[in-house]
């Protein structure tokens, strides 16, 4: 069925009418658009961008996040996951060494974790 025939049988105040009509990425930028400040937008754009393959743009758009909220330690790990696989192990270790201790600060030791043991595997290689 093509879109503009699911578009006929959808009504068009429904969510599956809007998803239809949109990328998940022109949806949040769309959402953005009213909410530049959202941390959660943001962050969801910079996920977006590296899951489309767009690292260029998802670095800056996870320094973004932690512009906004210093404290938002996942934005850490995402990015310092992206850095490893671009192979930019240095600035993964400095992304991920600034988040285990924000998680830590926040009180969350299973992110801290999670990012202690992303260092110790690439400090070994």
């Amino acid at each position: 069925m093509t879109t503009r025939a699911r578009l006929t049988t959808v009504p068009w105040w429904s969510s599956e009418a809007f998803a239809i009509t949109m990328s998940r990425l022109e949806q949040i930028e769309a959402m953005l658009g009213e909410e530049p400040q959202d941390v959660f937008l943001n962050f969801s754009l910079a996920m977006e961008l590296a899951s489309a393959g767009r690292p260029a743009e998802a670095l800056p758009a996870f320094d973004h996040v932690l512009e906004l909220d210093p404290k938002y330690h996942v934005a850490y790990l995402r990015k310092g996951l992206l850095l490893i696989d671009l192979g930019r192990l240095e600035e993964a270790r400095r992304a991920l060494t600034a988040g285990a201790a924000v998680a830590v600060e926040c009180g969350d030791h299973h992110a801290a974790d999670q990012m202690t043991g992303l260092l110790a595997t690439i400090r070994g290689s």
